[in-house]
C-alpha cells in the first residue's frame, strides 16, 4: 500500500472528486458517514447499492492509501 500524507480536510468531508455536489442522495450519504464516524465504526451501507463504504476514520487509522478510489479517502491525491 502506498504511504501518503493525510489531506488537509476534515474527516467528515468526502474526497472532492468522489461524491458529486449534486448527487441526489449526498445529504443521506454524508449523514450515514457522520454517524459511522461518531460511533467509531468502520463504515456504513451505501443507500443506493447496499455496498459497505469505509469511513475516513477507519481509512486514516489504517495508515496507508490502498489506491482504490475510496469515497471517503482521507489521504492526498
Amino acid at each position: 500500500m502506498e504511504r501518503k500524507p493525510l489531506a488537509g480536510r476534515r474527516l467528515d468531508e468526502p474526497h472532492p472528486g468522489r461524491l458529486a455536489l449534486d448527487h441526489p442522495r449526498r445529504a443521506e450519504i454524508l449523514a450515514r458517514h457522520r454517524a459511522a464516524l461518531d460511533r467509531d465504526e468502520a463504515g456504513y451501507a451505501d443507500p443506493d447499492t447496499g455496498l459497505f463504504v469505509l469511513s475516513a476514520g477507519f481509512l486514516a487509522r489504517r495508515g496507508t492509501c490502498c489506491g482504490r478510489g475510496c469515497r471517503h479517502c482521507p489521504y492526498e491525491d
